[in-house]
């Protein structure tokens, strides 16, 4: 089996916009990000990292990004979808760099664990490390929560700021035990944490197959049997009512699930959303309050806005 793989020289500004709209809106098998400066201060480490001259040649000034794909795939109507939202990104004030898109394909065995060198562990919080399956890892708090994720083909893999502001949100809301729901999990990251941070009851939606399937493999892999899957768009078709609601998504795709929560969200309930550029919130504020519902606190790093919302009568 081959891939199509969608290769954008780019800037790191719209890493995190593109991850997450070829994983939600186009259904990518998996996205990379390679930046130039990662490998410049690798090399300045005092450790064993090794800089490979070879990966670093062909790289654009600052960023590029792959999105890999079936090989079946329409690969002039993708191009031109990343070039439009390209555009779009542009026009809210982003640096989008050359924008030079270029495809190609290869063998899925050559991505699958090429890649793995650039992921290592991430050492959030005092109470939650993300840490792939590969990696071994000792926390310097015996009680610090380990994340323990094979991506696989991509989805979340932590290092994107707005799975971190969610992750922050989380954190903050989780101060007993809660039941919580991650709207479109992807490999399941947030679903993972709200378990690791004692979540009773966990349900993960989203509208990917590929998702269901990495979520999955990342829940066993974790040892949870307190989270549940369900295919669907949104709260779609969702039974009941919960503690907690986190999504990590786009905003235009958070005006779609501002309608919904009320009905899912229980008495005293909690909200966070990430996923928002700060020129996007305007449009986030409204739709919020025009649902009844109120910003208790606003998080931000760099572009990125993590919101934690309740009821305006609470």
């Amino acid at each position: 089996m081959k891939l199509l793989v969608i290769k954008i020289e780019t800037s790191h500004e719209v890493e995190d916009a593109l991850t997450i709209y070829a994983q939600d809106n186009l259904n990518a098998l998996g996205t990379e990000a390679r930046k130039r400066s990662d490998f410049e201060q690798a090399g300045w480490l005092h450790d064993s990292t090794v800089v490979e001259m070879d990966d670093i040649k062909d790289l654009p000034k600052d960023m590029q990004f792959m999105a890999y794909f079936d090989e079946e795939a329409d690969k002039d109507a993708l191009v031109k979808k990343f070039n439009d939202k390209l555009q779009e990104l542009k026009g809210y004030g982003l640096n989008i760099g050359d924008g030079k898109i270029s495809t190609s394909y290869i063998a899925d065995q050559d991505w699958n664990t090429a890649w793995q060198k650039y992921y290592h562990v991430i050492d959030f919080s005092r109470h939650l490390a993300i840490v792939p399956e590969w990696e071994d890892y000792k926390p310097a708090f015996k009680d610090q929560q380990l994340i323990k994720l094979d991506p696989g083909l991509a989805f979340g893999t932590g290092n994107h700021k707005t799975t971190q502001l969610a992750m922050m949100g989380l954190e903050r809301a989780m101060i007993k035990p809660m039941s919580v729901v991650d709207v479109g999990t992807g490999s399941g990251i947030l679903a993972i944490a709200a378990s690791k941070l004692g979540a009773t009851d966990v349900m993960a939606t989203d509208i990917s197959d590929e998702s269901m399937t990495a979520a999955k493999q990342n829940f066993a892999l974790n040892d949870l049997n307190n989270i549940r899957v369900q295919k669907t768009s949104l709260l779609a078709n969702v039974d009941g009512k919960f503690d907690i609601i986190v999504a990590n998504i786009l905003a235009e795709i958070l005006l779609d699930l501002i309608p919904q929560m009320d009905a899912h969200l229980n008495q005293g309930g909690q909200i966070i959303f990430s996923g928002i550029d700060y020129l996007q919130l305007p449009k986030i504020k409204k739709a919020l309050d025009d649902n009844n519902f109120k910003i208790d606190l606003t998080m931000r790093q760099e572009r990125w806005i993590g919101l934690s919302i309740t009821r305006k009568d609470q």
